[in-house]
Parts: structure tokens; sequence; C-alpha cells
């Protein structure tokens, strides 16, 4: 494949999770600094921001939904019909939050809408991942598939930049009534452009070979999640377990890291922003090179390095952020965001590689899915219910531990996948 047509690939697999993060993001920032406030204003604010974060999961609750129905129709009617439905759907849903009266104004009705579109969130991001991951590695040779994977996972970290940058724009041009009030709403209004920008980014993006092979030879199947349920369920949990301590790494370095820095700690919001942002940059930096060096030394060794170091992280995270010093808070986000990109980068391709192509996008989709509901969507309740409880760290770090210690178990249990040919009987 030319290096014009990789870069081709790699934007158009890159641009769709870029701007359904940066939607992700701009909710996560919101539930932590103003959803308290604007939907539960009658709790006092540890116990509003709870409930903001318990809105926060049901984007991950409603992730297999859209990852069972968009994983069915990934298999049946190709990878790119659902990557333009996904990206669609996910900017509607957020352009809407924007529009949401608040409690004072609609009482109950609005809290119930902001669920409603927040599941309609989940629901699309659920269903685009499997599809940007499979448009750059089924298009790519065995040689280069964590390299080629790694650019869907670059979503996350420019979504979180592009999220981050245009709230802390928002934060330092208004006052803070002004931003409370209706200035949040700016960054939920723009998701409405950003959609119509990737979907004209994606114009022209061919559909896989291996799967226009695979229609042609009439090889797709009727029911392609209930294969994978009957004939690639060690797959399946393999997949499942390789993500769930990066989830839950990643739902501490960027969800709570803001409510703990803002609420516990008293510090600007200016000042967890900045962290996250740079955190963010790291990630996004090192996530090719992750994925490329798995090409080299393996996913399993890469991804269980990853996780044996963010263990101690884990515990060292909660140090040098209690410090209160604004450099070594962007030091325990950043070198955080690094570990979990050497986890995150490889596992594109490692998830994909788990699956037969006729089910690559179901069993996929699945793994993404189901494993948000478990480690990604409670990740931040339960951080803030432990330390809520606890009034320690301890208890957030060890339950990072026990998360990091499943991927370390799949990674034990799993075969090495990469250069091997991807299966397609």
């Amino acid at each position: 494949m030319s290096s014009t047509n990789i870069r081709r690939l790699a934007t158009a697999s890159a641009v769709g999770t870029t701007l359904e993060w940066y939607d992700f993001t701009i909710y996560n920032i919101m539930a932590a600094l103003v959803f308290n406030a604007v939907f539960f204003p009658q709790y006092e604010p540890l116990t509003g921001t709870l409930l903001a974060f318990s809105t926060y999961a049901v984007g991950y609750f409603s992730r297999p939904a859209g990852g069972l129905l968009f994983g069915h129709l990934g298999d049946r009617l190709g990878r790119r019909f659902v990557l333009y439905a996904t990206l669609i759907l996910m900017g509607v849903a957020t352009g809407l939050i924007g529009f949401l009266p608040s409690y004072r104004s609609w009482g109950l009705w609005s809290p119930a809408l902001l669920v409603l579109l927040r599941f309609v969130q989940g629901a699309a991001i659920g269903g685009e991942w499997a599809g940007a991951v499979l448009l750059s590695l089924e298009h790519g040779t065995a040689e280069h598939r964590g390299r080629n994977g790694s650019f869907a996972q670059l979503g996350p970290a420019c979504g979180t930049i592009l999220g981050t940058v245009t709230v802390a724009g928002i934060v330092t041009s208004l006052a803070p009534a002004s931003f409370e009030n209706w200035g949040w709403r700016i960054a939920f209004a723009l998701s409405l452009l950003l959609v119509v920008f990737g979907l004209w980014l994606r114009h022209g993006v061919e559909e896989t070979p291996v799967f226009t092979a695979l229609r042609s030879l009439h090889g797709t199947v009727r029911a392609p999640i209930s294969e994978v349920m009957r004939r690639q369920l060690r797959g399946l949990l393999t997949a499942i377990g390789a993500r769930a301590g990066p989830d839950v790494f990643y739902a501490l370095l960027v969800v709570f890291t803001l409510t703990y820095v803002t609420t516990i700690l008293h510090l600007p919001r200016m000042q967890a922003l900045v962290a996250t942002t740079i955190g963010a940059a790291c990630s996004a930096a090192c996530m090719p090179l992750f994925g490329s060096l798995s090409d080299r030394v393996g996913r399993r060794p890469l991804i269980a390095t990853g996780a044996l170091l963010s263990v101690a992280w884990a515990f060292a995270y909660f140090r040098l952020v209690d410090t209160r010093q604004p450099l070594l808070i962007d030091l325990a986000v950043a070198v955080g965001m690094v570990l979990h990109a050497s986890m995150y980068g490889p596992q594109a391709a490692f998830i994909a590689e788990q699956f037969p192509t006729r089910v690559r996008y179901a069993g996929s989709s699945m793994a993404y899915t189901l494993t948000g509901i478990v480690a990604g969507g409670l990740a931040p309740l339960l951080f803030t219910a432990l330390l809520r409880s606890y009034g320690s760290t301890l208890a957030p770090s060890l339950y990072l531990t026990a998360a990091l210690v499943v991927t370390l178990v799949a990674m034990a249990v799993a075969h090495e996948t990469a250069r091997v040919p991807l299966r397609d009987h």
C-alpha cells in the first residue's frame, strides 16, 4: 500500500473516532464541572457530581446496544455504511444536549432527556469504534496491522485534546456564572458543525477488500452476534480482558482527575484541564509508536508490560497529585497516559485479530462495548464512591490494580496474533 493511501486511511480512520470522542469528552468534562449544578442542583456538590457521573455511566451501558446493532450491520452491510450512520447519530445527540433546558426550567424532564441523549451517544460510539479499526486494519498488510489499527486509537487522545481545549477556551473567556448558565452549551452546539466536517473527510472511502471479497463469495452470516457467542467465545473473553485495565485507567486519568483536582483538592478548573490536555497530547504522540512496536515485539508482551507499569503508577499518581503542585499534577497524568497508550495502541489490532472476517465487526464491537459496562462506565462512579466511603486514595488505587490484573491474566492465556494472517475461515 502506498504512503498516500496509508495517510488517507489513517485520517479517515482517526477522524470519526476523534470527533466522537470530542463529543464524549465535553460530556465528561461538563459532568465533572457543571452538570451537578445545572441538572442536579438540589444536592450537595459531591453527591451532585456522583449523580452526574451516573449519567456518564449511561453512555457506557448503552454501548452494547450500539455494538450489537451496528456490529450486526457492519458484518451484514459493510464497514463503510456503519461509519456514516454512527457519526451522524453521535453528532446530532451531542448537539441537542447543548439545547437542553436546566432542572430549574423543566424539572425532572431535564435530567431525563439528558440520560436519553447520553444513551444515544453511547450507542453511536459503541458501533463506531470497530468500524474505524477495521477500515485501516483490513486494508493493510499483516506486518503493519498494529500500526494501522492504532490510527483509530488516536480518537480518545485527539478527541480529548479537542474537547478540552474547546472547554478551556470557553472557561477562560467567560465569568464562572456565565459559563454555568449558558457557556457550557457552546461546546455541544459546535458538534453539529464538526459532524459535517467528519462526513466530508470520510466521503469516498472504499469498503475494505476483505469484506468485499467475503460478500462476493456470499460468505456473510445472517446472525453474526449469535455466531460470536456460539463459536468465538474464547476470543471474546480474551478481548474483554485486554480492555478491562486500560478502560479503568483512562477513566482515572481523564475523567476522575477533573473531579479530584477541582472538588477534593479545590484547585482551579484550568489546572485540571491543562493536565488532561498535556496527557492526551503525550498519548496521541505515542499511540502509533506503540502500535508499530507491537508489530515487532508482539501484542501480548507490550500490553502486559504496560499493565505492570500501570499498577505501580496507580499508587504514584495520587502521591503526585496530592502535592497540589501544577507540574507534578501534569506529570502524574502525562506519564499515566503514556502507559495507557502502551496498552491501548496495540489493543485495536489484538482485539480484531481474535475474530474471523465474517464476524470481526460484531466480535470487536461486543468486546469493546461489553467491557465498557464493567470497566470504563462504572469507573468514575466507583472512584468517587470509594473515595467518599473510605476517605483515602488507597481504595481507588486498589480498584485500578484489580482491573489491570484482569488484563494481565488475559495476556497470559491469549495466543500471540502479531504477523499472523487474519482469520478468514
